[in-house]
């Protein structure tokens, strides 16, 4: 929906979707999806580094540290939880932040993909037209790829440069 909504922007035309107007509403809510997750990952990995019990748990400093707090989030909110072997996430603070982190990344992301379905099942549909962007082509796909590696890289990118990035670096 943010790909459509971007071609729809640089076209100078409304965004359509399957037939179907993206207005403000579903934006705000695609906002909330995309934000959601990391805002969470990268305020429990802030809050981690700055409370001193937090960083007792960790077996290694410096660069490698963050990158042990930044996979324990990332991996709770998108995936199974694990942690890497120099992080001690058997600790109180760990367990219900990678705890929470799996709530917001799971079950969070869902109310705002419904209420997205719930905005658009609701709306009529648009005859297409030969200013319709057209989404089964190879250049929506490109689009597709483009939003999310530009995404993905402005939210990350901050993050793995101070952790993954430096490590790297200072071998």
């Amino acid at each position: 929906i943010l790909s459509v909504f971007i071609a729809g922007l640089m076209v100078g035309r409304t965004p359509e979707y399957l037939g179907k107007k993206i207005q403000a509403t579903e934006m705000k809510l695609v906002t909330l999806y995309i934000l959601a997750m990391p805002a969470t990952l990268l305020a429990f990995a802030a809050a981690s580094v700055l409370i001193p019990s937090a960083l007792n748990s960790l077996n290694n400093t410096g660069p490698h540290g963050l990158s042990e707090i930044l996979y324990a989030f990332a991996s709770g909110s998108n995936n199974n939880g694990s942690a890497f072997a120099g992080l001690t996430a058997s600790t109180w603070w760990y367990d219900v932040t990678i705890g929470l982190a799996m709530l917001i990344g799971r079950f969070f992301l869902i109310i705002p993909v419904l209420a997205i379905a719930g905005s658009m099942a609701r709306k009529g549909t648009t005859p297409v037209t030969t200013a319709s962007f057209p989404t089964h082509k190879p250049l929506f796909v490109g689009l597709v790829i483009g939003i999310v590696l530009i995404v993905g890289g402005l939210t990350f990118f901050p993050a793995l440069a101070l952790g993954p990035v430096v490590e790297q670096l200072s071998i």
